[in-house]
């Protein structure tokens, strides 16, 4: 009798059977070759990047969905959108097509596909953050396909190898009838009977929903000329299926604090995307420097959370904690100096004494600015303006505090109220920024206020072209907005000199 000894395997073959092994062994492809500008995204990316990238590349095509949601939140057409979202696409997230023969074209691809797994990674732990995702990754999808290159386009189509069936000669002739129905009696584009294929009809149903195509026996019969339709259909099944299994696998990321942070950071910002606050955001031409008493007329530029801080300091003469911290970064970041800071907060707080300001809050408006607090804070120059993201993820405000978003801390009513005190008068406006408040798209309903504020000036530097898409894009920081409405309100105008000299201080 032969005895066979199953515990002994063969060095070759355990290699191919160790799971552990194989997870772990160095990548057999580290830099990928990209052939088409279009990507299915169905092979992760290997290579070995940066945190700095990891992170970057992921906030820049964050700002691109963003962007893509706005305009579908404001009910653009699919020609605005492409218009639109032209200049973002080529400041955040370039993709150029094989004939621009751009050295950069390696590189493009790469950050778009490794931008679009970590995002994919960040958005999949909730079946809404998945669903919100796979909508816009499609719609960047399909902005992308009709755009590209006629013949790269379909050397990208092939090279999927979807699993669609060719109508074949003598079917088209029995269904000829049926089918020239189906399309209005249209050719191709070159005047040439279409090409037909079928596939389940539940593949196209954005097709079936328009009656674009025929069917029969439970299949679609789609014509060459709607072929868009069955690609974005294909692409958006195939991402809703992977982002099931990311989510799966999520668990398994709790051991890398590298990553865990940065991907709770980013789908925090799917609320509002992140503004990292540069010094050009307080950079304004025409505007050389800010005095204390130019603040009152200034904050008719401000956006509502502001200005609801700065009419309430006037009305009370005094701010808790975090109104204050608030208030005192905006005004830091719109350029107001320490020494001007500390004259405002001194008399805006007029019913206190000098001793009590000087022992209570001087100290606190000097660490804001970095001039005092330890080697790190100096350094640092202070703590930087917060973001609209930062905003609204921070806890609500308690009795008496007045920080925080109004859209997203006040009732219904006491917005309207707030809104119409600050000019806002339109009442499709004022529905529409409830009906936005109430899906929670603070974000959209503060750039639906400024666009109503500022109509006349937006459509003036549209029709001129002196604005890029770049220039009006969507608002996700108070600095932003109130650097875009001084800059509005005063197109045309020389340079302001020291704003704040010759006026009065409110008493």
């Amino acid at each position: 009798m032969i005895r066979h000894d199953y515990s002994r395997v063969d060095p070759k073959r355990r290699a191919n059977i160790d799971h552990k092994k194989k997870q772990f062994a160095k990548a057999e492809f580290a830099q990928q070759h990209y052939d088409h500008r279009l990507n299915f995204y169905t092979l992760p990316p290997t290579a070995e990047i940066t945190l700095e990238e990891f992170e970057t590349w992921a906030i820049n095509r964050l700002k691109v969905l963003s962007e893509l949601e706005a305009c579908s939140f404001r009910n653009k057409s699919p020609e605005e959108t492409a218009e639109y979202m032209t200049s973002i696409l080529n400041k955040y997230l370039p993709l150029r097509s094989n004939t621009s023969r751009s050295q950069a074209l390696q590189e493009e691809r790469k950050k778009d596909h490794y931008s679009h797994y970590i995002l994919r990674l960040a958005f999949s732990s909730t079946e809404d953050l998945r669903r919100r995702f796979s909508r816009l990754e499609t719609m960047l999808f399909r902005l992308r396909y009709k755009e590209d290159d006629f013949k790269e386009r379909e050397q990208f189509v092939k090279s999927l190898n979807l699993e669609w069936e060719e109508v074949g000669e003598a079917e088209k002739r029995e269904l000829r009838d049926q089918l020239l129905a189906a399309t209005g009696g249209k050719k191709s584009a070159a005047g040439e009977e279409q090409e037909w294929c079928k596939v389940d009809w539940e593949r196209v149903p954005e097709l079936v929903e328009q009656r674009r195509v025929f069917l029969r026996r439970g299949k679609a019969y789609v014509p060459q000329s709607q072929q868009m339709s069955l690609v974005v259909a294909e692409f958006t099944k195939w991402l809703d299926d992977a982002l099931e299994l990311t989510a799966r696998a999520l668990p398994r990321l709790d051991e890398d604090d590298r990553l865990a942070p940065i991907l709770a950071h980013l789908s925090q910002s799917f609320t509002a995307p992140e503004a990292a606050y540069t010094s050009s955001d307080a950079s304004i031409d025409g505007l050389s420097a800010i005095h204390a008493n130019a603040i009152d007329s200034l904050s008719e530029n401000f956006p509502l959370c502001m200005r609801n801080l700065h009419m309430n300091l006037r009305a009370n003469s005094h701010l808790k904690h975090y109104g204050r911290l608030q208030y005192t970064l905006f005004l830091k970041g719109i350029g107001l100096s320490l020494e001007e800071c500390i004259v405002f907060w001194r008399r805006s707080f007029k019913l206190m004494t000098d001793d009590k300001f000087q022992k209570e809050y001087r100290y606190n408006i000097r660490h804001v600015y970095g001039d005092v607090g330890g080697d790190a804070n100096r350094r640092g120059r202070g703590y930087t303006p917060y973001s609209c993201q930062k905003i609204l993820t921070e806890p609500l405000p308690g009795p008496g505090q007045s920080h925080g978003c109004p859209y997203r801390t006040f009732t219904p009513e006491n917005l309207s109220a707030l809104l119409q005190r600050v000019g806002v008068q339109d009442r499709n406006v004022l529905k529409t920024v409830r009906e936005d408040v109430q899906k929670q798209r603070y974000h959209v309903a503060c750039n639906r206020v400024f666009e109503y504020g500022h109509q006349r000036e937006i459509k003036k530097v549209r029709d001129e072209g002196s604005w890029s898409a770049t220039d009006l894009d969507t608002i996700v920081h108070p600095n932003t907005y109130f650097k875009r409405s001084w800059l509005l309100k005063h197109l045309g105008e020389g340079n302001a000199g020291m704003v704040g000299d010759d006026e009065k201080m409110e008493e």
